[in-house]
């Protein structure tokens, strides 16, 4: 078998040539074999993002290269997602685009030849995605979407035709129980998650209502579907967006806009998802062992691009599980 950084962790580590090459690599770095089994089925590509500066692509490239006799195969070069132009002539908004599944969003609607308002509060990420994409297809826009300031920028720096939105940032909140939830916890989670997806849609829909047509997607979770997958802030922001998604679906669908939502079960991001508290993790542990593997945050953009899509047109107001099979539990 030819590797390249689109095959799974697992696939790598069982391959006769690359086995030893990628454990050779983890023993360097001190890391284990089985520190990596909860992510054994994301891509070798997918550690870039969730790596950050200790997995570069210079690395990612040096292994392929050692497994494949010092030369990169042509598989490699070769992009895995779609190239059909589904959003060519389009242009899309999405938050969280420094990292994560906004980042892998804002990449494969560029490949798929899309116009997207890149935006973070962060501005290292959204940076890097600029140097790599076509300067046609893309705008950053460094702001808050919890501030009105921000929310003038992203709509400046979009213009009149706004076809798609993908609300993506979020917080976590430590899975922190409802009696150890502070103020300031609780206005942090709902300011970003809920208040920053009601100030821009609300920004967006005007210019979709002008044009008679539009798609949002707004990232839900497994949290906004059950009450075991976060702690309490985090549990009732998301069960927020999906009532804004419902809603919005129902009064704008007569007017051409579809309004979605994507519930991802775990997916290796940025986003810090520690657990805080001892109470919760007394009660949630004997939940842990039903978990899926964590999928790859391109995935999760699969499903938000889909929504995005014409692919989708007869599909609006549904909270589209993408976890693994979780939510059948």
């Amino acid at each position: 078998m030819t590797l390249t950084s689109k095959n799974t962790l697992q696939e790598w580590l069982d391959d006769a040539v690359g086995g030893p090459i990628f454990r050779r690599f983890l023993a360097e770095a001190g890391q284990s074999e089985e520190a990596l089994y909860p992510a054994r089925q994301l891509t070798l590509r997918a550690m870039i993002d969730l790596g950050g500066n200790s997995f570069p692509q210079e690395l990612v490239d040096t292994l392929v290269k050692q497994a494949n006799g010092g030369v990169i195969p042509p598989e490699e070069l070769q992009d895995s997602a779609e190239s059909s132009g589904r959003f060519s002539g389009q242009t899309l908004v999405v938050t969280g685009a420094g990292s994560g599944i906004g980042r892998a969003t804002a990449r494969r609607i560029i490949r798929e030849g899309g116009r997207v308002i890149a935006v973070d509060v962060v501005p290292g990420g959204i940076a890097a995605l600029e140097a790599d994409s076509p300067d046609e297809l893309i705008v950053t826009v460094t702001a808050d979407i919890t501030s009105p300031d921000g929310i003038s920028a992203i709509m400046d720096a979009a213009g009149a035709n706004i076809d798609g939105l993908a609300n993506v940032a979020g917080v976590m909140d430590g899975m922190t129980p409802l009696h150890e939830t502070d103020d300031g916890l609780w206005r942090r989670v709902f300011s970003v998650n809920v208040d920053g997806t009601f100030a821009l849609s609300r920004a967006v829909l005007p210019v979709m209502l002008s044009a008679g047509r539009g798609a949002i997607v707004n990232v839900a979770s497994e949290a906004s579907l059950r009450g075991n997958a976060a702690g309490t802030a985090y549990t009732a922001s998301k069960h927020a967006v999906v009532g804004i998604t419902k809603s919005s679906a129902f009064l704008y669908g007569p007017s051409g806009i579809r309004v979605n939502a994507v519930a991802p079960g775990p997916t290796a991001t940025a986003i810090e998802g520690t657990l805080a508290s001892d109470f919760a993790r007394e009660r949630l542990s004997p939940f842990s062992g039903l978990t899926p593997p964590v999928a790859g945050a391109e995935q999760i953009a699969a499903s938000i691009t889909w929504l995005l899509s014409e692919d989708s047109a007869n599909v609006n107001g549904v909270i589209l599980a993408s976890d693994g099979g979780w939510s059948v539990q």
